[in-house]
């Protein structure tokens, strides 16, 4: 008989939390439709109360758990229930147990995870479906011939060597210092369950092109017949742009007159719906959406580089934001915790985020769309400093691959960067031709910092406190990818007793506020001569790194938030 030991679920008061850990449900957290690019009505969410254990790596089965945890909390997180660190000879372990509306019966089941770090292998009823390796992009495996009508089992075993191995693991350690934070392990995203047809759309990928004024639509179908149809559907709002019926075609142009252009001012988002029809039955339909925008190059009346959004030259001010919080760790405790963080850097006058080296939940990437918020996507960082062996090679390949054609449709992202600081970096101009070639309508950032290679679309220097900018290229942009780094200690705001850090400490709001002032002033004259886009360090506080504009917890703006906004809007001025 298998028996649990803790039958209840708390947080684990130890540190500090947000406010929004008191709206964290056991029953039912995170219950928000974890995919809104791509949307069936139909779905369940798994999250909630799974039984767990953890036991040595080499430990093949279990027929014990040790208690339960919150999924999709990490098991070190405060949120879990658990706060524990796994060790990489160990293995993590969770059971789950559901049953099916019988409306299901005659559709096959996709079971989702949105993200588990990092190898991942997968039963129902005892049965092996499959495994994935990759911490940071979703994958999913069609159980429909496990099941059994009533109640089914899940379980699913995790191994996570965090720094101990060569995958990609961004800021993560198991011994966390300076700017390296608290590793997390297995479930992080929403699990989750979706019926689908035995025909169905797969996959979609959009291209807008303003100049031409269309959308590129590409359908990828799942047991698509000849006799089979495509329905088209774009809206505006409740205004109809298109409607149509086409036959089966990978490829679609789809005329958007006078479009609307996405933007961070402007932020309009079309509607499309996708539907599959054969002999006049719907047997699958798709929700989506997508912005009208161009991200590209033009030349000031000086000769100079610019970034340009939808045609015009257009300053970029962002935050680095980590992604990190004091209770969930890499997961927001709430769906309004997620918005927040993008809604607070909106409302200080920033128009970008560089999400730095973490790949975010879905809903985090709608919420920039929805928002108007330009978003500088990092790949994840892995192996060591200039040394890649062949197997972490094949990890990062991998990675980099999944996360671009997950995030591949969201206008708000306008710039890759597959490298950060040396941090693993190899092959760099093999890996920029890489992206250029699966995804020529957006920039690369070939290296942020550090080891530039000459290749890509934008030269970037970092400099602490700065601001400086690098020597102005004939066809690349000038770029400060970090700089700033200003601290300020808040008492009963911090993480934990140790020392804090930063790149230049104020003792306080005061001082603190004027050398902002100052870095603002020293950014003005290099935006006039060819700056591009700036990206201060950081949103927030992250555990021991106190350089944030906001505490760890989110309940302090450390500059005043009405003169944070004139200043960071003076630049655009």
């Amino acid at each position: 008989m298998e028996i649990t030991q803790r039958p209840s679920w708390k947080l684990i008061l130890s540190n500090i939390v947000t406010r929004w850990s008191k709206d964290v449900s056991p029953k039912n957290p995170l219950p928000e439709y974890p995919r809104p690019q791509f949307k069936r009505n139909d779905w369940l969410s798994l999250n909630g109360l799974w039984d767990y254990a953890i036991r040595p790596k080499s430990v093949k089965s279990v027929r014990t758990f040790d208690g339960k945890i919150l999924v999709p909390f990490p098991i070190e997180s405060a949120l879990s229930g658990i706060k524990r660190k796994l060790g990489h000879k160990q293995r993590l372990w969770y059971r789950c147990k559901f049953s099916t509306p019988e409306s299901w019966k005659d559709k096959n089941l996709l079971l989702h995870f949105g993200a588990v770090d990092w190898e991942a292998t997968v039963w129902i009823n005892g049965m092996r479906v499959g495994s994935h390796k990759g911490g940071y992009v979703p994958f999913s495996f069609d159980i429909s011939e496990h099941l059994k009508e009533n109640e089914n089992e899940i379980r699913v075993a995790v191994w996570d060597p965090t720094n101990k191995g060569n995958q990609e693991r961004g800021k993560q350690s198991l011994r966390p210092w300076g700017i390296y934070y608290t590793a997390i392990s297995g479930i992080w995203q929403t699990v989750w369950l979706e019926p689908v047809p035995i025909s169905r759309i797969e996959s979609i990928k959009m291209i807008p092109d303003v100049d031409k004024e269309s959308l590129n639509l590409m359908i990828k179908v799942h047991g698509l017949k000849a006799r089979d149809k495509i329905q088209l559907e774009v809206k505006d709002g409740n205004k109809e742009i298109i409607s149509t019926t086409e036959n089966p075609d990978p490829n679609y142009i789809l005329k958007i007159p006078d479009p609307i252009l996405w933007s961070p001012s402007s932020p309009v988002l079309y509607d499309l719906i996708i539907k599959l029809e054969r002999d006049g039955k719907i047997l699958d339909e798709v929700e989506s959406y997508f912005g009208m925008r161009k991200i590209g190059f033009g030349k000031d009346k000086n000769g100079i580089v610019r970034i340009e959004l939808n045609n015009k030259p257009l300053f970029q001010y962002g935050t680095l934001d980590q992604g990190y919080w004091p209770d969930g760790l890499y997961t927001a405790p709430t769906d309004e915790a997620l918005r927040y963080d993008i809604e607070i850097t909106k409302a200080l006058g920033f128009n970008m985020i560089r999400k730095h080296v973490k790949v975010e939940p879905a809903r985090w990437y709608y919420y920039c769309d929805k928002l108007g918020m330009l978003v500088w996507q990092d790949m994840p960082n892995g192996g060591k400093l200039l040394l890649r062996g062949k197997v972490s090679k094949k990890y990062y390949w991998n990675e980099l691959a999944a996360m671009l054609s997950t995030l591949y449709n969201h206008p708000s992202i306008i710039v890759w960067v597959p490298f950060n600081e040396g941090w693993g970096q190899f092959q760099t101009k093999k890996v920029v031709n890489a992206i250029k070639k699966y995804d020529p309508s957006r920039l690369v950032d070939n290296a942020s910092g550090w080891f530039d290679k000459k290749v890509g679309d934008i030269r970037d220097i970092h400099n602490y406190p700065g601001p400086k900018m690098p020597k102005l290229e004939e066809k690349r942009a000038a770029v400060l990818g970090e700089f700033g780094g200003l601290g300020l200690k808040i008492k009963d705001h911090i993480w934990g007793s140790k020392m804090s850090w930063s790149y230049r400490q104020a003792s306080n709001t005061e001082k603190l506020t004027q050398r902002y002032i100052k870095l603002i002033n020293k950014l003005k004259p290099l935006i006039k001569g060819g700056l591009c886009a700036a990206i201060y360090t950081q949103i927030t506080d992250v555990e021991a790194e106190i350089n944030g504009l906001l505490t760890y917890d989110r309940e302090i703006i450390k500059i005043d938030e009405e003169q944070l906004r004139k200043l960071n809007l003076s630049l655009f001025q």
